[in-house]
């Protein structure tokens, strides 16, 4: 391994490290938001909601992530360069960086609906009864007595994704992002030490993904207050 070479590199490197981990944490954010969305869609008495939940699931989980991220990316753009030449507006570019965030929040999202409507559906139904009886408002209910028994179910799954989501993220750099993935691509190739960057790229995300699950078990701990996961024998 040539460390005069990496550390030649070295800023940029961190740099795109960095615009890893604001891509990963913005999409999440985004997956958790429609995916939560859609998981109440998904149980609501009406037949349309429920449609729009299923139709949203079954199309973003039926096409491949790298198709999705090409069709948004210069789909979108070239929505944008149509709506500007007919407003008679300076063309306006999309960013890869926000293209990325949309394209991976939509495609988590889909998958951490399943993710919700299963923890809701665990939490009993004698809360919702005991709730009701007492008075509760809807939205104070899903805050203080839904959500947090649904996010002790829900954890696992969050977890999976966000760690898929998180080697999700190299697809971006396809349309230009440049984050950790696109640096260590083109510095392999300045310098013909592509296996060298590649490993350093590799450990990057192993980094991250160490640091998610340490704190993934601090989550764990926190929703798991007040039970007994322990089994008598």
């Amino acid at each position: 391994m040539s460390l005069s070479e990496i550390i030649k590199y070295g800023p940029s490197l961190l740099e795109g490290f960095f615009i890893t981990i604001a891509l990963g944490v913005l999409s999440f954010i985004i997956a958790v938001i429609l995916g939560f969305g859609s998981a109440l869609l998904a149980m609501s008495k009406n037949r349309l909601l429920r449609s729009i939940s299923k139709i949203y699931t079954t199309i973003i989980r039926g096409v491949p992530d790298i198709v999705l991220i090409f069709l948004i990316f210069f789909g979108l753009q070239e929505l944008m360069n149509q709506l500007t030449e007919l407003l008679n507006l300076s063309p306006i570019f999309l960013d890869p960086f926000v293209s990325g965030i949309i394209t991976i929040g939509l495609i988590f999202g889909a998958f951490i609906s399943e993710t919700f409507r299963g923890a809701l559906m665990s939490v009993p139904k004698g809360q919702f009864e005991s709730s009701i009886a007492l008075g509760m408002s809807k939205p104070h209910f899903y805050r203080r007595i839904i959500f947090p028994q649904a996010m002790r179910f829900a954890l696992p799954g969050l977890s999976n994704n966000w760690l898929v989501m998180l080697k999700t993220t190299a697809l971006v750099s396809l349309i230009g992002l440049h984050d950790l993935v696109f640096i260590a691509n083109n510095a392999g190739k300045a310098t013909r030490l592509s296996f060298d960057f590649y490993l350093v790229t590799a450990l990057g995300f192993l980094l991250l993904t160490s640091a998610s699950i340490l704190i993934i078990k601090y989550l764990e701990r926190h929703y798991s207050t007040g039970f007994n996961n322990e089994v008598s024998l």
